[in-house]
């Protein structure tokens, strides 16, 4: 990612936009936002002038989190996109183009598509008399704080009476601009790290449990009742126990799922990657439950086809529709906070109650085989019986045992993606290396 690309691919949306009759409007827009990551601002730069060279203006909100500028485009009606440079959780020399439609969520594969070809082709661009203009917007981050609190859902009083500590750890990223505020609007005594948005990342900025040290160890030293770890682009959110123990991130969608349909009844989608607990919680529901191919704007295409309540990924990313068909660290804390107050628990009070799997991870070379003829020789080597998904890779799934294990490509790495979830990890373990000897024999 360099500025040349930033630009080009600026051109390229800005083409798309205008060629698609979705800028006819002299009044229209593109926002345009980052995260902290130090090559952000320019890059952004370069991105806005590649989007004003194909004669689209302009509104740049600086730093914020995905969802927050999402919500801004979605909520602004002379609107007509949004770009976001962000690497999302990936390490901190990395930095990448995040594409939206006036709708406030990602572009759909088609149009992504769409804009690849006129990166690769070349875009027109306007002549000296249609270049778009410039121009900053304000307030973006008090707007999403805005909208979150006044969702008819949340029963922000409860929170504010239960007045919860709660450590954060937004890892130098772009939450700092905005989860840190709303917590204490909720009432929450905050004690944060990592709160500065300067995207100097102290650790690999992932939240998965391995990179929770810090933060468990700071739930401890406050005598806090809940951990809460954000992504640098917050649209993830990880938690950590009152005992500073990382429960896992499927955890965030369950739970937040589990709020939402205790006042509202209706479907829960999630992607094939993610833990059966968020399946659970529909089925005690009494709601359908689907699982869509992995990726975020597939999760939302479903949502919307199926008239979702609540959905999201498993890696922490929750999507609520009453505010934005996007996953939102923000509004994630939210519900779950708004659990532990309306049930009166604690984080490992309500986990006892439920069942706790264990799920593996890996990824292997793809070492020239045809991904055909890997899923064929795991049907042939896994336990009998299995159900089978072939939307995405290969999903083979043990219902009576609890178990399944998903093999997938990678849509960014010549690799195979492996997740595997069972009662233990020793079965997980099991099944994911399973998959692994298959592509690589020589694995232990």
């Amino acid at each position: 990612m360099t500025p040349a690309v930033a630009v080009r691919y600026g051109e390229a949306f800005g083409h798309y936009l205008r060629t698609t009759g979705l800028a006819e409007d002299p009044e229209a827009y593109v926002i345009v936002g980052r995260d902290s990551r130090t090559s952000g601002e320019l890059l952004s730069d370069a991105a806005s002038a590649g989007l004003r060279a194909a004669g689209i203006p302009v509104r740049d909100a600086g730093i914020a989190t995905t969802p927050t500028l999402l919500l801004a485009v979605r909520d602004d009606e002379r609107a007509v996109g949004g770009l976001v440079l962000t690497a999302s959780h990936n390490p901190i020399q990395w930095n990448g183009l995040k594409l939206a439609s006036g709708n406030g969520a990602f572009l759909s594969p088609d149009a992504g598509l769409a804009v690849q070809r006129l990166f690769e082709e070349g875009p027109d661009l306007a002549d000296w008399s249609g270049l778009g203009g410039g121009g900053t917007l304000e307030g973006v981050a008090e707007h999403h704080i805005d909208r979150i609190l006044s969702l008819p859902l949340l029963e922000v009083d409860l929170i504010r009476r239960r007045a919860p500590a709660v450590a954060l750890d937004c890892v130098h990223g772009a939450g700092g601009s905005i989860v840190p505020e709303l917590l204490r609007r909720l009432g929450c005594e905050v004690h944060g790290v990592g709160l500065s948005t300067d995207g100097l990342f102290p650790r690999d900025p992932e939240p998965i449990p391995a990179n929770l040290g810090e933060l468990s160890h700071h739930v401890r030293s406050v005598g806090a009742e809940i951990g809460l770890a954000v992504d640098p682009d917050g649209d993830r959110l990880a938690l950590v126990d009152e005992a500073g123990e990382p429960v896992g991130e499927d955890w965030t969608l369950a739970l937040a799922a589990e709020y939402v349909l205790g006042r509202r009844q209706g479907p829960v989608v999630t992607n094939l990657s993610s833990s059966q607990s968020i399946e659970e919680v529909a089925a005690r529901a009494g709601v359908p439950f689907y699982r869509s191919a992995v990726g975020e704007a597939r999760v939302a295409l479903m949502m919307t086809e199926v008239g979702a309540v609540v959905g999201g990924e498993g890696n922490g990313g929750v999507m609520l529709p009453d505010l934005n068909l996007t996953r939102d660290a923000s509004v994630a804390a939210a519900l779950v906070l708004n659990l532990l107050a309306s049930r009166e628990a604690t984080l490992q009070e309500i986990l006892a109650e439920r069942t706790r799997y264990r799920m593996v991870k890996r990824k292997v070379e793809i070492a020239g085989l045809e991904p055909d003829e890997i899923y064929a020789r795991l049907r042939e080597s896994g336990p009998a019986g299995a159900s089978e998904n072939r939307e995405d890779g290969l999903r083979l799934a043990w219902p009576e045992s609890g178990e399944w294990l998903h093999v997938r490509p990678s849509g960014t790495e010549p690799i195979l993606r492996i997740i595997a979830e069972a009662p233990s990890i020793d079965r997980a373990e099991a099944l994911a290396g399973l998959a692994g000897q298959i592509l690589d024999p020589g694995a232990d």
